[in-house]
């Protein structure tokens, strides 16, 4: 019963809510409620929940010696020795076979482009914590370029388009997020002197807020520029989508706040789950963007 504990703690499930970009094609098309739709789409959700555990597994794995050094990641169970090894690599597999079945359940002429993005998303993760989240950069997009993949998925699960707008907005709100987690690194790396990867002192302060002072700015004003464009206003017969903007800059805004004055942006996950403000402005957002789709 131990064991399952940290199990559980070792596939990360606290993490799954990521997947949720696999429902947003269906959410912007107005297309949530329907029980053929949200059927096939709970399932991509639950593959890539098992798909990401899978390499979440595989990433303890490989740092746990790395990891036991870290004042938070030391926690983990195979860094802290309260898993063995074997347990994971059991764990790994298991969760990786059962993700390339679930989705024969789905009844779709789209198999063969779900299993691509399945396929490409394990062999980029693969590479990433194999290597390539040593470069600086280049392992904040390919992070970036995992959500993207979701949101296809679940597109092309539903058969729903997948819009330019939908894309780059989730390509640059997972850039804005992840570019706050390596600030929060570094400054844990100048704290302590503790890296949590190489990647890290490739980068400085100066040039970590610049950028994600430019991505929430581009970010807000892709999202405004979605509200206002022609196609899309005619496509949701409304005119007043621009008024779900304000829940998107407040949300924004007060994840600037917590990254460059309180320096507490390390975890999104944590963020979303503790900070009432953004839980507030999700919420608003979202009972605001049912109102004028649904009603």
């Amino acid at each position: 019963m131990e064991n399952f504990k940290y199990i559980l703690q070792l596939l990360r499930i606290r993490q799954w809510h990521k997947n949720f970009f696999i429902f947003l094609p269906l959410f912007f098309d107005g297309k949530i409620l329907q029980l053929q739709y949200i059927t096939k789409a709970i399932i991509v959700f639950v593959t890539f929940c098992l798909l990401s555990s899978s390499i979440y597994c595989l990433n303890d794995i490989k740092d746990r010696k790395k990891d036991a050094l870290h004042p938070e990641k030391c926690k983990r169970p195979l860094a802290s020795g309260k898993l063995k090894t074997s347990y994971a690599y059991v764990c790994m597999f298991v969760c990786l076979i059962l993700s390339f079945l679930l989705p024969i359940c789905i009844e779709s002429d789209a198999k063969p482009q779900i299993y691509l993005i399945l396929s490409s998303y394990f062999i980029l993760n693969l590479l990433y914590t194999v290597y390539l989240k040593q470069i600086s950069v280049l392992d904040v997009f390919i992070v970036s370029v995992g959500y993207v993949m979701r949101v296809f998925c679940g597109g092309f699960a539903c058969h729903i388009f997948v819009s330019e707008w939908i894309i780059m907005m989730t390509f640059l709100l997972a850039l804005f997020l992840t570019f706050c987690k390596r600030r929060d690194d570094l400054v844990l790396f100048a704290s302590d002197g503790i890296a949590p990867r190489k990647s890290v002192m490739q980068y400085n302060l100066v040039f970590l807020n610049q950028v994600i002072t430019v991505i929430s700015a581009v970010c807000m004003v892709c999202y405004i520029m979605y509200t206002l464009s022609a196609d899309v206003q005619e496509r949701f017969h409304t005119q007043h989508l621009y008024v779900t903007s304000i829940w998107v800059l407040a949300g924004i805004i007060r994840y600037l706040q917590l990254t460059l004055v309180e320096k507490n942006s390390g975890d999104p996950s944590k963020v979303l789950l503790k900070d009432r403000f953004i839980q507030l402005c999700v919420l608003l957002w979202i009972i605001n963007f049912v109102i004028i789709i649904y009603c």
